[in-house]
């Protein structure tokens, strides 16, 4: 396991309804790894939790990290120790950024569709394209234009490079829903597309970009489907020497880290891609938010949070 950054919160700000922007800076002041935009930190959270949050601020900047949270009304810990806990001067942890979100800088065009706190990476993306002096087009959307963050920042990304930005408002008498599919109908054959919000947002997104999938992503911020917990099957650790029965309501997770095995972990819901593991043996019944139907297919590696086994034996990389 990589170890961990020692972080202290230089600055809390409340920039829309329930989201809380902190700038974090490393401990000791010294320079903070590299990212690309898209990129996530896994904080670890005094209350024991551990929670992913997508980095906001321009890509290469390594003298602070910036994130949003929105405090979930239906929170299982995380945003509600960040909201409730935190202050300017804790301290606390995170490892190393990680991208499964990457921007493909070499298209043409890029057009970001985000939902609610779906806009952290994108916001990251807007600030690389302007950049690399890319076309780019930002859709918004949002309940209220009190739950609208960094509006004003993301118009001024706009308008540097006469981009083009819209929020679009559900619950207001003048709403402008956005027609997602509507949406892709109008791009380019060069362009690529980018969509992180809630899950009825992206199973729509893939709808309407079934027929570009090389160039629709997807970041997911809840799970895509049921854990597999059907159970009834073993699991063989190549590394570790372990045999191990996964019985019916458990996860592979649950009975690795039970066995006194360590294995790095955050969502639980295949969203997040800590605790991915190799494939040796086995066919897995994928149940991930991150692999693409054809890396499911290549069945080389497994989000063990969440997914399961179609064989009767998995032998993993543990």
């Amino acid at each position: 396991m990589t170890s961990s950054i020692p972080l202290r919160i230089k600055r809390i700000e409340t920039v829309a309804l329930d989201v809380k922007f902190l700038t974090l800076h490393h401990r000791d002041d010294a320079p903070l790894p590299d990212w690309q935009a898209g990129a996530h930190i896994e904080l670890e959270l005094p209350n024991g939790l551990v929670r992913s949050y997508s980095l906001l601020n321009r890509p290469g900047e390594t003298g602070h990290y910036q994130i949003a949270v929105h405090k979930s009304p239906t929170s299982a810990g995380g945003s509600r120790c960040v909201h409730e806990a935190l202050s300017e001067g804790s301290e606390l942890s995170a490892q190393a950024p990680r991208n499964h979100f990457p921007l493909h800088e070499e298209a043409g065009h890029s057009c970001l569709i985000a939902g609610g706190i779906g806009i952290t990476p994108l916001m990251a993306m807007a600030q690389r394209l302007n950049q690399l002096g890319r076309r780019w087009e930002l859709h918004y959307c949002v309940r209220t234009p009190e739950h609208a963050a960094f509006v004003r920042e993301l118009q001024t990304l706009a308008d540097e490079h006469g981009n083009h930005f819209v929020c679009h408002f559900d619950q207001v008498s003048d709403a402008n829903p956005l027609d997602i599919a509507a949406t892709v109908r109008t791009g380019n054959a060069d362009t690529h597309w980018y969509c992180c919000g809630p899950t009825g947002m992206l199973e729509a997104f893939e709808q309407a970009t079934k027929h570009c999938r090389d160039r629709a992503h997807v970041e997911y911020f809840g799970a895509k489907q049921e854990a597999a917990l059907e159970g009834g099957y073993t699991i063989e650790l190549a590394r570790s020497g372990k045999t191990l029965h996964v019985p019916p309501g458990r996860s592979i997770l649950d009975v690795v880290l039970a066995a006194g095995i360590n294995v790095k972990t955050s969502c639980r819901e295949g969203i997040c891609g800590s605790c991915e593991t190799g494939i040796i043996e086995g066919e897995a019944d994928h149940r991930d938010a991150l692999l693409t139907p054809e890396e499911q297919a290549e069945n080389t590696t497994m989000m063990i949070c969440c997914s399961g086994a179609k064989s009767g034996k998995l032998v993993l990389d543990l």
